[in-house]
């Protein structure tokens, strides 16, 4: 990067252009498994027209730029360039607006899903897309996230209505709106949602809510065998039970997360976390089909949580598997698989997944949002140890070849980065072209987060 960028930069930034190599160490990586890449610079910008300046700027010059959020990404989506700058949004953390008789916001990119709950904590509201990681929005509709809650409320794609964009010759466009549908042309916001800062830069998103339920009621059940579980869970699915949250957790991260988050009266067996949301009626009915089903799987007396507090440790315990997997092992690194299979096929997937991780010796803590046919299987290695992690990816590959012979996918919610980027060529052979193409158009100096999702050449 030459001294004239970097002396445009200053004028743009003043104290919020960093070369420092500590900063540019913190924001060179996410949570994934790769060494951190030092950008040449950090930069925090605070407003659409500043990220519009800069990416004018680097686009200009060709200088490589990488979109960063909170950090949360696992699959290499934020790596830093060697070449380039690294633009962390952080500093865009405000919401806009709050539309409560609409059921819609606005925010910018950084705003977190806990900040914008706890802003409409008040009024009859909330965001029910819920990632394990505490994520940035902006950072969540860049990797289409979903989370938990998905098989009632679905997963960002169903709740972004539109988006504020920088493309990368600095032109901001606004895609969508705030109404609940439209057919005006092309549905450009889709395009964006999913794309990992490959095509622009996502500066604000406008969300769709949804009202807080009448009554929240929140159980765990044991199951002697993950098969059960499994089978449970799917069953609960085609019997179209509307359940807001069904996750799975196996026998090794039970025993981990009742360690890690201090839960009480439960037992390290395999397990589903079960939340309803309705009225305390239609509630009811619910409960008692699903005791049934799990009755019938051999599934224990469910175990309720008392009170909101209760409620709130016991799934605070499932979000936090990653870190609870991560402490395991001092200095550690998690490698997390994501794939997601067709509600039918999910009992075999997860049946294999534990057979092979058997076979290799790997230590596998595994849970599923199962709802919507994700599960992810959470590898901790010593990244000294580079056995362990050749037998990780080989363990990966398998599984990634399993889901797409049953018709899955081989990312249900963590996005491509780097990662992944070989399986989404066995995936979408065809699509990929089409994909570079709109790379090309949108991104000819090919400046937008490299390297992620797809090689150009």
């Amino acid at each position: 990067m030459n001294e004239q960028i970097q002396s445009e930069l200053k004028k743009i930034y003043n104290t919020r252009y960093s070369i420092s190599e500590s900063t540019r160490a913190t924001y060179s990586r996410g949570e994934d498994t790769y060494d951190p890449i030092l950008s040449q610079a950090v930069v925090f910008p605070e407003t659409n027209e500043e990220v519009s300046k800069t990416l004018l700027l680097c686009n200009h010059h060709k200088v490589p730029v990488v979109p960063f959020g909170t950090g949360t990404s696992l699959e290499g989506n934020v790596v830093g360039n060697e070449e380039g700058i690294t633009i962390s949004l952080e500093k865009m953390n405000k919401i806009l607006s709050v539309n409560v008789e609409d059921f819609d916001c606005r925010v910018q990119a950084c705003v977190t899903k806990e900040q914008l709950n706890e802003y409409l904590r008040e009024d009859g509201v909330f965001f029910p897309i819920d990632p394990g990681a505490n994520a940035a929005i902006g950072g969540m509709a860049s990797t289409s996230a979903s989370g938990t809650m998905a098989v009632k409320y679905g997963t960002m794609k169903t709740v972004i209505t539109g988006l504020t964009v920088v493309l990368p010759n600095g032109e901001i466009i606004r895609t969508g709106g705030r109404t609940k549908k439209t057919s005006a042309g092309y549905n450009l916001t889709n395009l964006f949602i999913g794309s990992e800062g490959t095509l622009g830069i996502i500066t604000e998103v406008q969300l769709r809510l949804s009202p807080i339920p009448e009554s929240i009621m929140s159980a765990v059940c044991h199951f002697p065998n993950l098969e059960d579980a499994v089978k449970t869970a799917q069953q609960v699915i085609q019997y179209g039970v509307p359940i807001a949250r069904i996750e799975m957790l196996n026998r090794d991260q039970m025993e981990i997360s009742i360690n890690y988050s201090k839960l009480n009266n439960v037992k390290a067996l395999p397990t589903l976390f079960f939340e309803f949301h309705g009225s305390e009626v239609s509630n009811k009915e619910n409960i008692k089909i699903v005791e049934d089903l799990s009755n019938d799987n051999n599934g224990s007396s469910f175990k309720w949580a008392k009170d909101l507090a209760e409620r709130n440790k016991l799934w605070q315990a499932r979000w936090d598997v990653y870190y609870s997997v991560k402490a395991l092992i001092a200095n550690g690194r998690v490698y997390s698989t994501d794939v997601c299979l067709p509600i039918s096929k999910i009992t075999e997937c997860v049946n294999y997944a534990e057979e092979q991780t058997k076979k290799f010796g790997l230590r596998a803590p595994m849970v599923g949002h199962l709802g919507d046919g994700n599960f992810h299987v959470l590898l901790p290695f010593d990244p000294k140890k580079k056995e362990t992690y050749t037998k990780i990816r080989e363990f990966n590959d398998l599984l990634i070849k399993k889901a797409l012979k049953l018709n899955g996918t081989i990312t249900g919610e963590h996005g491509v980065g780097l990662h992944k980027k070989e399986y989404l060529l066995e995936q979408h052979p065809d699509n990929i072209p089409i994909m570079k193409s709109i790379k090309r158009t949108l991104d000819p100096n090919s400046i937008m987060n490299p390297g992620k999702i797809f090689d150009l050449n």
